[in-house]
C-alpha cells in the first residue's frame, strides 16, 4: 500500500502515526494492498481556498477528500481493485481548535479527520441521517481499534 504524507505547514505532526492509521483503515476496509493514498496537510489560507473552490463554502475547513478512481471497500471474499484512492487534505490549525473544544490532542483530531477523509474517498457520506449514523459508527470503530493497537486509552 502506498501512503504518502506531505506536510506543507510548519505544524509538527506525527506523520508516521497518520500512515499507520491509514494502513489500518484501508486494511480493515479490505482495500487492495496496491492502492495509493495521499494525505496533505495545508495551512488555513490554502484550505480556505480549496473549500471555496470545491465546496463553495467560506472559510477554512478541517478535512477535504478528493477521490480519484472511486474505489469502494472490499469484502471478506474479495478486496477492492488496485488503484488511486485519492487525496485527503487536512488543516492542522482547524484541527487544533476542534481538538481543544473536544478535549483531546491535535494529533488525535488529525487521526479522526484522516479516518473521516478516507471513508469519504471510499464512498461514505453523511448528508442523510442514516448515512451519517453508518459512517460515524464505522469511523468510531476504526479509530478506536487503531488506538487500542497503539496502546492508547
Amino acid at each position: 500500500m502506498s501512503i504518502e504524507v506531505n506536510n506543507e505547514t510548519g505544524v509538527a505532526v506525527d506523520e508516521t502515526e497518520i500512515v499507520a492509521l491509514s494502513r489500518h483503515v484501508l486494511a480493515e476496509m479490505r482495500v487492495h494492498p496496491q492502492a495509493e493514498l495521499s494525505v496533505i496537510l495545508v495551512d488555513e489560507a490554502a484550505m480556505e481556498q480549496l473549500h471555496v473552490q470545491w465546496m463553495d463554502e467560506p472559510g477554512p475547513t478541517d478535512v477535504l477528500s478528493f477521490p480519484m478512481d472511486e474505489l469502494r471497500p472490499g469484502s471478506d471474499e474479495e478486496e477492492s481493485p488496485a488503484g488511486l484512492l485519492g487525496d485527503v487534505v487536512l488543516c492542522p490549525q482547524v484541527a487544533a481548535k476542534q481538538a481543544e473544544t473536544a478535549g483531546h490532542t491535535t494529533q488525535e483530531e488529525l487521526l479522526l479527520l484522516t479516518t473521516h477523509g478516507i471513508l469519504h474517498l471510499l464512498g461514505y457520506d453523511h448528508a442523510e441521517p442514516d448515512e451519517e449514523k453508518e459512517m460515524f459508527a464505522l469511523q468510531r470503530r476504526l479509530l478506536l481499534t487503531f488506538l487500542a493497537t497503539r496502546g492508547r486509552r
